[in-house]
């Protein structure tokens, strides 16, 4: 496959290479095969023609004149030195010069006779000559053409892929998925994948069924068809498809959806039946699709404007292709997405996709692993711990992760160190979840004073709250949008309760209660923190049903099909929904306030601290309020949404 690529490629270079060393041969053709010497009609006039050394003159097509030296004259010393490549030409012409007009040179060649009474046996009459420039006038109409060939054919290799394998106007309906098989270098295995334990299970036994199908079909069992993978972005979908084209010993067709969308109509459905006829013909094999939704997304929408037509055949394709060859062919279909709920009801069930292996963000245990992967190429500190980076890390994918480790090692080449501590991986973390710092924001006094307070307010808040995320550092340096920030290690659940909610959103207002109580007014500062708690207080009430007026029911549609002019509930419940979200916000921001006022010597203490120091930790605010005490807290806690 890779050797008719290069063959095409030569080809196409060898037709290049042969138009270009034709027109260069005729400009050195044209240079060397006229040996005749140019010189000025001044010289001709002050030196040869005085000399008698010419024995005619020819004017050729009115555009120069040529010089025709007697013979026994080009053996003198003028001609010798200035015309040696004429010297024994009798035949001539040795010489020529350009000329405005014909007549204008016979008044001159008059004038000249006239005025130095040259005898009339010594005039020379010029001839004219008429020359028609065959060659000339071929190349002026070969040349536009060739060059009008030359664009044709870039513009047909450009409209069908290039290189590409494939390529070129007759090809432009065959597939385009990448071969890997045995004698590729492959060097991703599945020891590369960190975590997924389960997902990798899932396709080793894929990839054991196509190294030995006895195994499975002398029970009676069959090939699966088709698996699914499905995750958020960055979880390692495609990596564990490449880590199956590094364990598997059969072919590897490895495309994206988007490879079979092309301007021509019907060229994505060719493409899939070569595909599938390429995958058939070499099979055992597996064909893996990378984001899938780009040919497999729900039909029926949007034809109005018919726009999806040409994707609804590609897909209709695709989906008679999986359904149609049997089970003797041993092609299983692997395919990523990170959109499984926009995805056809024919493309995902049973006999196409049969299995759907659900990759989700890794766990700490998970993380731990990737780390490790991502860090035995890095020069890392031997004290560092990888237990704390995991931790650190709550909601990180592993491409998240490589990008962290990647970060790390930058931020510790810029300090010229020798190796990645801590510190690095910590300020890694802030630079990809905050941004980077601008320490040079202009800010006045009052400024990071309110911000001062804004974070610690969210600081004390939090440490007095049970089920509030535990602090890890609060600082007032500027970073990406943010003028502060305050750092959480939250708890990782898998179930949410009502309380921990609720506390979450009370440790979010915060900041805005602070700046109430020490300046008894309020500012922009808290946009951001607003956007959090009213996303929580809605989806208490619509999603989760943790509202007692509104109900154990639920308003959230999996499938993404309901519009905002198609609400599932009256306009009275609306309002109801409106009331219930103000009152929890209003009702956690009074709860805030009220921990601030308990605490405000602590708050002030604590803002004091961060205006001296920009950053402080956990340690600190240990120093300031003591460890936390939750008999205390529960005092504190305002129950009456909880009943």
């Amino acid at each position: 496959m890779k050797q008719k690529k290069t063959n095409n490629n030569f080809n196409f270079y060898w037709i290049y290479a042969a138009i270009a060393i034709f027109f260069i041969s005729i400009q050195i053709f044209n240079a060397f095969s006229n040996p005749v010497q140019k010189t000025t009609k001044k010289q001709f006039f002050t030196e040869f023609l005085i000399d008698d050394d010419v024995e005619k003159v020819t004017i050729v097509n009115n555009e120069f004149v040529e010089v025709y030296i007697r013979s026994e004259k080009l053996n003198e010393e003028t001609h010798r030195r200035t015309n040696k490549q004429t010297i024994g030409n009798k035949f001539g012409p040795n010489y020529y010069f350009n000329i405005t007009s014909g007549e204008q040179f016979e008044n001159d060649l008059k004038e000249f006779y006239k005025k130095n009474d040259t005898p009339d046996e010594k005039h020379i009459f010029p001839d004219v000559d008429m020359r028609k420039d065959v060659f000339g006038e071929m190349l002026g109409w070969i040349i536009p053409i060739a060059i009008m060939l030359l664009i044709w054919l870039f513009i047909m290799r450009r409209m069908s892929g290039g290189n590409a394998p494939g390529s070129g106007i007759f090809n432009i309906g065959k597939s385009k998925a990448e071969l890997f098989d045995k004698d590729t270098k492959q060097k991703v295995t599945f020891k590369d994948v960190a975590g997924l334990e389960g997902a990798k299970e899932e396709v080793k036994e894929i990839v054991d069924f196509l190294k030995n199908p006895r195994k499975y079909t002398s029970l009676g069992g069959k090939i699966p068809k088709g698996v699914l993978l499905v995750g958020p972005p960055g979880t390692g979908k495609t990596l564990l498809a490449k880590a199956v084209a590094g364990e598997a010993k059969v072919p590897f067709f490895s495309l994206s959806g988007s490879d079979f969308v092309e301007m021509f109509v019907g060229v994505g459905a060719s493409r899939v039946r070569d595909l599938f006829k390429n995958a058939k013909s070499k099979s055992p094999s597996i064909i893996f699709i990378d984001e899938i939704d780009a040919i497999g997304r729900s039909r029926g929408k949007n034809q109005m404007t018919g726009s999806n037509d040409e994707r609804e055949n590609t897909l209709n394709q695709l989906l008679t292709e999986m359904d149609g060859f049997g089970t003797d062919h041993h092609v299983i279909v692997i395919a990523a997405t990170n959109r499984a709920d926009v995805l056809d009801k024919a493309l995902v069930r049973a006999g196409r996709f049969d299995r759907q292996i659900y990759i989700d963000l890794p766990e700490l245990s998970e993380r731990k692993e990737i780390f490790k992967v991502h860090t035995s190429n890095l020069k890392i500190n031997k004290q560092l711990d990888l237990d704390f980076l995991s931790k650190q890390t709550p909601g990180f994918s592993g491409a998240d992760i490589a990008n962290l480790c990647n970060e790390a090692a930058l931020i510790a080449a810029r300090k010229n160190k020798k190796n990645i501590s801590k510190i690095d991986f910590l300020d890694a973390v802030d630079r990809i979840v905050g941004g980077v710092e601008r320490k040079n924001k202009l800010m006045t006094l009052e400024e990071r004073e309110i911000i001062a307070f804004h974070e610690s307010g969210h600081a004390i808040v939090s440490w007095m709250l049970q089920h509030a995320s535990p602090l890890v550092k609060v600082t007032i340096v500027p970073r990406g949008k943010s003028l502060g920030a305050a750092w959480y290690l939250p708890d990782e659940r898998q179930i949410t309760r009502i309380e921990q909610i609720l506390d979450e959103m009370c440790a979010t207002l915060g900041g805005r209660a602070a700046e109430e109580l020490i300046y008894n007014k309020i500012s922009t500062g808290a946009l951001s923190d607003l956007e959090k708690v009213s996303k929580q207080a809605k989806a208490m009430v619509l999603i989760y049903g943790f509202n007692k007026k509104i109900g154990n029911i639920t308003y959230y549609d999996s499938s993404g099909e309901q519009s905002y002019f198609n609400k599932p509930y009256s306009e009275h419940t609306a309002k109801t929904i409106d009331e219930e979200i103000k009152k929890i916000i209003e009702e956690e921001y009074k709860r805030a306030k009220k921990v601030l006022t308990k605490y405000k010597e602590s708050l002030i203490q604590l803002a004091q601290l961060l205006l001296k120091k920009e950053v402080i930790f956990k340690e600190d605010l240990e120093k300031v309020l003591g460890k936390r005490k939750w008999k205390e807290v529960e005092k504190i806690n305002i129950n009456k949404l909880r009943k």
